[in-house]
């Protein structure tokens, strides 16, 4: 199927505002000793949350923040490892499973601004772009498969997806790991799309055509 693709935005942003919830800010002060917090809005309990922050060593609040966020995934010593690694290098662009880049983003972000910028600043990519069938009417809800392979024809030679993921990005193979390069896609209309993923993955410079189009082969499977 043929789709014609227009990037309507692209911005890039140190953090995702609606990441971390109120609920979240009242866990964690608890968890750095500031357990009477007012459930007021976000600012307020943020503001309070990195004064508690401050009375920590940093890479004492990067191993809270890691467990509250992580425990399933990490054990104590990758969390240790990981707290000591953070202060240096980009663990959220770096971190061997990328299915953890996201929340690692997350939280390193939170603990870049709380420190006043003692942690690496990473940065997070947002895509406002339309995915249109040139000729068939949409009835397809695109998957981060799909959208990946759809852009592949606007991105630079040089783009690190394009680079790693050479076959399934240019021909109908399985591409499983588009779950978690693309952290989340929101679209109310299947035509019209918000895509957040790292600027590690995708940058404002790989975007090197505004409309352009793509072709999608979408699988049927066989009854």
């Amino acid at each position: 199927m043929n789709y014609q693709i227009t990037i309507n935005r692209v911005n890039t942003v140190d953090e995702i505002e609606e990441y971390w919830t109120n609920e979240d800010y009242i866990k964690l002060l608890e968890k750095f000793d500031y357990p009477d917090a007012d459930d007021g809005d976000a600012a307020s309990l943020r503001e309070l949350l990195f004064m508690a922050i401050s009375d920590f060593e940093s890479k004492d609040a990067a191993a809270v923040l890691l467990e509250y966020k992580l425990s399933e995934d990490l054990n104590e010593g990758q969390i240790q490892q990981i707290s000591n690694d953070m202060l240096l290098d980009k663990v959220c662009e770096e971190y061997p499973e990328i299915g953890l880049h996201s929340t690692l983003f997350h939280i390193n972000q939170l603990l870049f601004k709380a420190y006043n910028g003692t942690f690496p600043n990473a940065k997070a990519t947002i895509v406002e772009c339309s995915l249109v069938p040139i000729e068939d009417e949409n009835d397809n809800v695109l998957t981060k498969e799909n959208i990946l392979k759809l852009l592949n024809n606007g991105l630079s030679g040089s783009n690190l997806i394009k680079r790693l993921f050479d076959l399934p990005m240019t021909e109908n193979a399985p591409f499983p790991e588009a779950e978690d390069i693309l952290w989340d896609v929101k679209t109310a209309d299947n035509l019209n799309y918000t895509i957040t993923t790292s600027e590690y993955w995708l940058s404002r410079e790989d975007i090197i055509a505004s409309e352009f189009e793509g072709v999608l082969e979408i699988v049927v499977d066989a009854e």
